[in-house]
Order: structure tokens, then C-alpha cells, then sequence
């Protein structure tokens, strides 16, 4: 998962980019990059780190340009170290920058076609420059640089490449390219700001990002869109595949997106108070006369549905961790063990919010179960009677592949587990998941017209299908096992 962010402005960009790319760091804390259009140059700065960490005084000054991209990351299978920092960049055609949220699916097919059929070299191994050179080579075959041949580039784009994508590019001698793959699993946001020099746009992953511009959110790119921005400050749209299938991610809802942002015009905040609510009716069903003196949140992504779970169930809602903020997300951490070292440096628990209770503990989602078994271990040793387990999400039994680094399956706690298993395993005194019908209806409710979502963590049906030995190149890259291999090399 990442985020990304293109502007094009009046006035120099690269303050808004970095500035943009701040709110969207819960997206990505490995790698950040800036990449602005100053007349016949592209001029980028990258780095390995956080936003604050990669960007000074210095290589700001350097980013000039009224067009723009930006790019914070978290490593997914094949993106570990600074060479697959983002944006990347190829001079043939005109001089191209991108930066890319998601994952291709068929990239190994692509690297192939890009080098015995395109003729162009790929250097690292991150899918996102393999599809640049998609995008490059797609738009040198139109032979000519207008709005209307970058969207007929795009669409070569989506005849060939196969995954979730929300992608930024900055094309010399034209200005902002961006578009979203026909299933629109991963999001990207429009905005509008009007200026006294003229209008400005932007694009990003979540309208967070706009907001804290002072962008208006025009709307959701659609999916198998192609969007242009000229340097003038004229955009061009259009859906430039046949079939466009909206199935958006809905893990964004449960747990990436921060919950003041809109994505496909549904609130996040307002879906996770959904699930909130009828994960605490669901609860109601099964215990009726349930002994739960408190629900306690497990920060922060699930206080939202905790209390409106503490209201539908009538008990008291309570903070129970205090959260040190300088710990990244453990979801995004590279390693088992780094993950359970984080989680203790991570939440230090109240003990007299726990003590002789019985304590609702709700979590948004578990993958692993390594974060909840040590926190229904901390909130026992805090002196609770018993420790309940809810999660917000149901089981999440499958990898995802569309750009949420999820692990293999042996590593995902509920594969091939009943919740009976899971909840030994976890060591909690009663396990609830969400049921995924309800999951989905709690973000539908936002907007009836979202018919079908990418849930596949969760039921493992693929909106764009998969090859048969999918899994075993997913598993043997993204397990933890390959990734410490990788960085010992």
C-alpha cells in the first residue's frame, strides 16, 4: 500500500507535494519521493524513510515546477531498499516520471513482453517500473503528444497490464497524466482549487490530502479512467476500457485509510461507526445476556466501531492503551520479529481500566494474530477477569494481491483455522469476527451503487482472477522468510 499524490499549479508544487504526502504517511513509511515538470526537466528527489526524514531545506529547493508527483511507500513483495523509492523515471518518450499505489499480477509476463517485445530495459524489481515502461512505450506508439493520444496510451495500458493500480505520471511537453485500473480496487481521489491565477487540480490516494490544500473534491477518478492535466490547466477525461467493473478494496475501509477521508463517496469514518454497530447487534444475537463491563479499543483504527459497539451493547467505552506515537504501524513492519518487539514499545496498558473486568477488546481486523495474542495478554496481566476479542473485519483467511502486503497463508492466523482454533490460538476467553455480508453493507450504506467490492482477504474471490502458480510465487516473495533473505543479500 502507498500514496500518492499530483498537482498541477500556478505556482511552484513542490511544497504542496510534500505537505500532501504528510497526511498520507499512514500509507506508506518506508520510501518517499517528489518528482516536479520545470520546463524541459524532471527534476526528483527520493529517498529510503519518512516524508520528514527523506526532504530538507536543500532538496526542496531543487523541485521547482507547477507539475508535480509524489509517492510515500511501504515495501511489498519486491520493493525493499532506495532503488525502488518512487517516483521512477525513463527519458524515451519526452521524459516520464510515475509514481504507483497497488500491484500488477501478471508482472512477470510483463517484464518479458517489455524487453523482447518493447525493447526497453526494467532495472529493479518493483512492478511499478515495469509499468512505466507499459505506459512509455504504449504512448510512444501514438507517435504524437496530445491529451487525447495519452488517453489512448492508458487504455494500451489496461489491455495489458492485470491487478489493482491508481497511478501518477508527469509527462514532458504535456503535463499530468493519472488513472485508475478498471476495477478501481485501489483509490484516487479529483480535486479543484480555483486561484486567482487561474484553476488549479490535483489527484491523490485519499482526499485527506486535498483537504489540508484547500482542494475541493470534485469526485472519485472513476474506474479505467484515464485523466489528463494540461500544463495550461485543461483537463481531459474519459473511461478508456469496454468493461469497468467497480470492486473497490475493501480493506481501505476497514484499516489503511485514515477515517476523515471520502473514498468512492463513502465517509470512512461513518462505515467503520457501521461496523461498529452491527458487529455490537451481532454480539447481541449470540450473548443476550453478555457479562462485558467495558469495551476498550486497540488504537486506533477501531475506537469508531468500539464505540458505537459500546452503545449498541449499553456497557461503558474506555481507553484502555495509551499509544506511543512514535512507533510505525506493526501491520507495515517488515518482519515477525521486529512486530513483536513494536507491539510492546507500542501500547502500554491503563491497569485500572482492565482490573477484576471484563473487558471487550475490539481490533479492526486480524491478520497474523501476533499483535492480538500479546495485547489479550496485556490487558490479562493488567488484572482482567476475563479478555473478549472483537474484531471489526471477518477472518482474514487469503493474501491480498492487489498491493496490501498481506503475507502467505501459513502465516495468516485464520487459514485453515475454525474460530474456535483462532480463539485458543489467541488465547482469549471468546473470539467475534464481523460476518462479511455485514462488513460490506456497513460501507454500501455509504453508496448504494458500490454493487460489488474486492473482498478478497477475506472470501478469496478475485475480481480479476489469478493464474493457477499465483500463490506460490506470491508465497515465496512475500513471506517473511524471503524478505529477511532479501535484505541480507
Amino acid at each position: 500500500m502507498c500514496g500518492i499524490v499530483g498537482i498541477v499549479g500556478s505556482r511552484n508544487v513542490a511544497s504542496q507535494l510534500y505537505d500532501g504526502l504528510t497526511v498520507l504517511q499512514h500509507r506508506g513509511q518506508d520510501a518517499a519521493g517528489i518528482a516536479t515538470v520545470d520546463g524541459n526537466h524532471i527534476r526528483i528527489h527520493k529517498g529510503n524513510g519518512l516524508v520528514k526524514d527523506v526532504f530538507d531545506e536543500a532538496s526542496m529547493s531543487l523541485l521547482t515546477g507547477r507539475v508535480g508527483i509524489a509517492h510515500c511507500r511501504y515495501p511489498t513483495a519486491g520493493s525493499e531498499g532506495s532503488a525502488e523509492a518512487q517516483p521512477f523515471y525513463v527519458n524515451s518518450p519526452y521524459g516520464i516520471a510515475l509514481a504507483h499505489n497497488g500491484n500488477l499480477i501478471n508482472t512477470e509476463a510483463l517484464r518479458r513482453e517489455v524487453f523482447e517485445q518493447d525493447r526497453r530495459n526494467v532495472n529493479t524489481e518493483s512492478d511499478s517500473e515495469v509499468l512505466l515502461n507499459v505506459f512509455a512505450h504504449e504512448l510512444d506508439l501514438q507517435r504524437r503528444l496530445m491529451p487525447e493520444t495519452a488517453i489512448r496510451a492508458v487504455a494500451g495500458v489496461h489491455r495489458r497490464c492485470r491487478g489493482g493500480y491508481a497511478v501518477v505520471t508527469a509527462v514532458l511537453g504535456l503535463g499530468l497524466v493519472a488513472f485508475r485500473d478498471p476495477h478501481g480496487i485501489r483509490p484516487l481521489v479529483l480535486g479543484k482549487r480555483e486561484h486567482n491565477e487561474g484553476t488549479e487540480y490535483m489527484v491523490a490516494s485519499e482526499s485527506v490530502a486535498l483537504d489540508i490544500l484547500g482542494f475541493r473534491r470534485v469526485r472519485d477518478v472513476l474506474p479505467g479512467e484515464a485523466i489528463v492535466i494540461t500544463t495550461r490547466g485543461e483537463m481531459f477525461s474519459e473511461v478508456c476500457v469496454e468493461k469497468a467493473a467497480r470492486a473497490p478494496c475493501i480493506f481501505e475501509y476497514v484499516y489503511f485509510a485514515r477515517p476523515d477521508s471520502m473514498i468512492d463517496n463513502v465517509s470512512v469514518h461513518k462505515a467503520r461507526m457501521r461496523m461498529g454497530v452491527k458487529l455490537g447487534e451481532k454480539i447481541l444475537r449470540l450473548r443476550p445476556n453478555h457479562d462485558i463491563d467495558t469495551v476498550v479499543p486497540i488504537p486506533d483504527t477501531s475506537r469508531d466501531a468500539a464505540l458505537e459497539m459500546s452503545n449498541v451493547l449499553g456497557v461503558k467505552y474506555r481507553e484502555g492503551f495509551i499509544k506511543n506515537r512514535y512507533v510505525g504501524r506493526t501491520f507495515i513492519m517488515p518482519g515477525q520479529s521486529e512486530r513483536v518487539k513494536s507491539v510492546r514499545r507500542k501500547l502500554n496498558p491503563i491497569p485500572l481500566e482492565f482490573r477484576n473486568r471484563v473487558v471487550l477488546l475490539v481490533d479492526d481486523s486480524i491478520v497474523r494474530g501476533t499483535t492480538s495474542k500479546q495485547i489479550v495478554q496485556m490487558a490479562r496481566d493488567a488484572g482482567a477477569r476475563k479478555v473478549y476479542l472483537a474484531s471489526a473485519a471477518p477472518p482474514v483467511r487469503y493474501p491480498n494481491i492487489y498491493g496490501i502486503d498481506m503475507p502467505s497463508v501459513d502465516e495468516l492466523v485464520a487459514h485453515d483455522r475454525s474460530v474456535e482454533e483462532i480463539e485458543k490460538l489467541l488465547g482469549c476467553d471468546w473470539l467475534v469476527y464481523q460476518d462479511i455480508e455485514d462488513l460490506e453493507s456497513a460501507v454500501r450504506e455509504g453508496n448504494p451503487d458500490l454493487v460489488k467490492f474486492d473482498s478478497s482477504c477475506f472470501d478469496g474471490e478475485y475480481v480479476t482472477g489469478i493464474d493457477p502458480d499465483y500463490f506460490k510465487r506470491l508465497g515465496q516473495n512475500r513471506s517473511d522468510e524471503a524478505k529477511l533473505k532479501r535484505r541480507a543479500m
